[in-house]
């Protein structure tokens, strides 16, 4: 008893959970384990590897030999018992299968699942004819599963191919059980193709999850359609029944058909004809967003290949059909209400989930791919890649949806392999947790790490759905009434508040204000919006940045170049967003200048003007108002100077957006300022001067950070007057006048703004 107390504390300081449980292994195997323990503790789960590597030794003790032999088989074979209790299971009742991880590549998997069941690979139509092909067809299947889940942990296959081998190796499984099929029913008059659907048409399979299928089926030349459909019908469920039913190694997976015109109501099979007339007449919108995800995976590839190519205008066409947009979020909507009990911890529903990326995703390709054929991906991820190199999606956005789609689909391939059970809920009890964290890589606290990177993927992957999917929103606002509204106030003000706003009932209001209606102003409001609540939402300030938006709207809406500026004119409505959600200085000068809005197309308008060139302009304002200057038709010095102030206010605007996007210095800036400044002065000085120009010369001198062209936003003028009287004028007088002068010139600058 001492001794393995001792081992048992030997074990757990090594790394095993239950020490005194992996001492009596150790001592039950009957042979020293020691030189393999130090490779045990390194997996993800030490204490399962062990029991699955004792049972496996006890079963077949020549493995022991083979790990000590064989460095990569050990690393694959550890790997593999430390995440999945099935594969030890598995591989318990059948150890010759060991010896596949000794193999870096296998073998074409069509053939090998074919020959499996007793059928030749090579014939046109394979048919089975061994013993027992449902359970040959099983061993041979989770074979290949292993070797590539061996793969796969052991950091030799990545994501992308992990789930394009596991979409090939079901439609070779679809194969092999269609050969059983044939070897059951008469199938001389048809040809039927099964086309995969999903994941498993994008080839993004999981580990285990349901094959999606549709069947397409014609009638061989010269046979009767009606009994060659009847033929083509029982072969398709026969080829269902050998992939679902239960035997001694147990089942497959599901093939589920739902997917099919009609869905489950429906014929299981159709003519290529028939799938047509249902799809131009009587489909649904989110049918073409599951042909989005069509391919040919087994039987007539041919066929197959026809009934994709037929439907893909339609599938590319979709995005014009009236409600396109309010269908897809209402799907999102009715799936996400089906996961409300689970959803927290749900990696494919809930929300930040799976299914929020695709559904991102899937919206863009549809909506931008039927003018541009470089999205046309079935996949997640290289769909993603080709919205981000076309721009429809920011190269920053892009990266962090795939960050998080593929931490996500990391973690559910481990859930699944565990018990290869299909599921998406990320379990609670630690010790769970703590062999997703090790499995991923962390070792230091893998509970607390894996948590925190899961929440933090869930809460970015949500946070771009959201954005993503603005559309829906604006629609709800701008075009329905309250009662009519598809999208709840309440879900609406959820995703206000994910992205960031703080006050989401007065950004709905403000929403509402600049979308409803029929005018041309509404219309391309609703075509802006999106957008620009999107950009809104990556300032700092996203509340202040759509009130904003809708004061400059509503200052200048009615003007025809405004919102033509901001729809052709991507650059000018970036800026306008970042601007208004960024300064309040800034956006308060824009709502008394509006028109300034023009100059944030180009760097080259937002360059700083020169002093003489804004002395010229404000002269001439000068001049078109002073009496004295302009002669009878004068308007006044205050006329003079609201125009003089006016252009400052542009100018200040200018100058202030040119620092935000980082297009002049701090010095640059300082200077900029104080030379607008300076032109002000001189100007207001010539429309305050008068009469008093024939009496004295009067001089402004800067002082303080003017004085030193160094003044920032906030800065007073500090100035100093010096006056001398002209020739032939007593002093007293040409005093008197340049105190008038001055007390002008104060009065004249501090007039409210108009």
């Amino acid at each position: 008893m001492p001794r393995i107390e001792s081992t048992a504390a030997r074990l757990a300081k090594l790394g095993f959970a239950d020490g005194a449980k992996a001492a009596q292994l150790v001592r039950q195997a009957g042979t020293d384990l020691d030189d393999l323990l130090e490779s045990l503790v390194t997996v993800a789960d030490p204490d399962l590897a062990l029991v699955s590597l004792t049972r496996l030794a006890e079963r077949e003790p020549a493995v022991l030999d083979l790990l000590r032999q064989d460095e990569h088989l050990r690393s694959r074979l550890l790997a593999v018992l430390g995440v999945s209790a099935a594969l030890g299971e598995h591989l318990v009742r059948h150890p010759g299968q060991v010896a596949l991880l000794a193999t870096p590549r296998l073998g074409d998997a069509r053939a090998e699942l074919l020959r499996a069941v007793g059928a030749e690979p090579d014939e046109p139509e394979p048919r089975a004819g061994g013993e027992d092909p449902l359970v040959a067809l099983r061993v041979a299947y989770r074979g290949r599963v292993m070797h590539l889940a061996a793969r796969d942990l052991t950091g030799q296959a990545g994501l992308g191919e992990v789930t394009a081998e596991l979409s090939d190796l079901a439609g070779a499984a679809l194969e092999a059980a269609l050969a059983i099929a044939r070897a059951e029913v008469d199938d001389a008059e048809v040809r039927l193709a099964v086309v995969g659907m999903g994941k498993c048409g994008a080839r993004e399979l999981n580990y285990i999850s349901d094959v999606d299928v549709i069947f397409v089926a014609e009638p061989r030349e010269g046979a009767d359609e009606t009994k060659a459909l009847r033929a083509a019908t029982r072969l398709a469920q026969a080829m269902m029944r050998a992939c679902t039913v239960t035997t001694s190694e147990g089942s497959l997976w599901e093939v589920d058909a739902g997917l099919r015109p009609e869905g489950r109501s429906g014929p299981l099979v159709r003519t290529l004809t028939s799938h047509l007339a249902y799809y131009k007449r009587w489909a649904k919108t989110w049918e073409f967003q599951a042909l989005l995800k069509a391919r040919p995976v087994a039987g007539d590839l041919e066929l197959g290949a026809a009934y994709v190519e037929a439907v893909n205008d339609m599938v590319w066409s979709a995005a014009t059909r009236e409600h396109f947009v309010e269908d897809v979020q209402a799907m999102r909507r009715r799936v996400e209400a089906h996961v409300r009990a689970e959803g927290e911890r749900q990696l494919k529903l809930g929300p930040g989930g799976l299914r929020d990326i695709e559904f991102a995703v899937q919206l863009l390709q549809l909506v931008h791919g039927r003018l541009d054929p470089l999205l046309r991906r079935r996949a997640t991820l290289p769909a993603l890649a080709a919205l981000s190199r076309g721009g429809y999606v920011g190269r920053d956005d892009s990266r962090g949806l795939a960050e998080a789609y593929t931490f996500l689909r990391q973690v559910e391939h481990l859930l699944q392999l565990h018990r290869l059970r299909r599921t998406h809920i990320v379990p609670s009890d630690e010790a769970d947790l703590r062999r997703l964290g090790r499995a991923l890589g962390m070792t230091a606290d893998p509970v607390g790490e894996f948590t925190e990177r899961w929440r933090r993927h869930a809460m970015e992957a949500r946070r771009l759905h959201e954005k993503l999917f603005y559309r829906p929103l604006l629609q709800a606002v701008s075009r329905l009434r309250e009662s009519e509204a598809r999208l709840s106030t309440t879900a609406a003000k959820a995703r206000l508040e994910a992205l960031g706003y703080v006050d989401p009932t007065g950004a709905l209001r403000h929403i509402a204000a600049l979308s409803t209606g029929v005018s041309r102003r509404a219309s391309i409001q609703r075509t802006l919006l999106p957008v620009m609540l999107g950009w809104f939402a990556d300032t700092p300030d996203p509340d202040a940045a759509l009130l904003g938006f809708r004061q400059v709207s509503d200052k200048l809406g009615s003007t025809p170049w405004y919102l033509r500026l901001l729809r052709d004119e991507t650059a000018v409505a970036s800026r306008m967003a970042r601007v208004l959600g960024t300064s309040r200085y800034a956006t308060g000068l824009l709502m008394h200048a509006p028109e300034a809005v023009a100059m944030l197309g180009s760097d080259e308008e937002l360059a700083v003007r020169s002093p003489e060139s804004l002395l010229s302009e404000a002269s001439a304002a000068v001049s078109r108002h002073v009496p004295v200057l302009a002669g009878a038709n004068g308007g006044g010095a205050e006329t003079a100077v609201a125009a003089v102030r006016a252009l400052r206010r542009k100018e200040l605007f200018r100058t202030a957006v040119a620092d935000i996007f980082g297009l002049v210095d701090i010095e640059k800036v300082g200077s900029a300022l104080s030379s607008l400044t300076d032109v002000t002065l001189q100007a207001a000085l010539d429309a305050a001067l008068g009469p008093a120009r024939n009496v004295t010369s009067f001089a402004i001198i800067a002082m303080g950070r003017l004085g030193g062209m160094e003044s920032s936003y906030a800065s007073d003028a500090d100035v100093m007057f010096v006056h001398s009287p002209l020739q032939g004028v007593a002093e007293r007088e040409a005093t008197d006048a340049a105190y008038a002068v001055a007390n002008e010139l104060r009065g004249l600058l501090s007039l409210p703004a108009p």
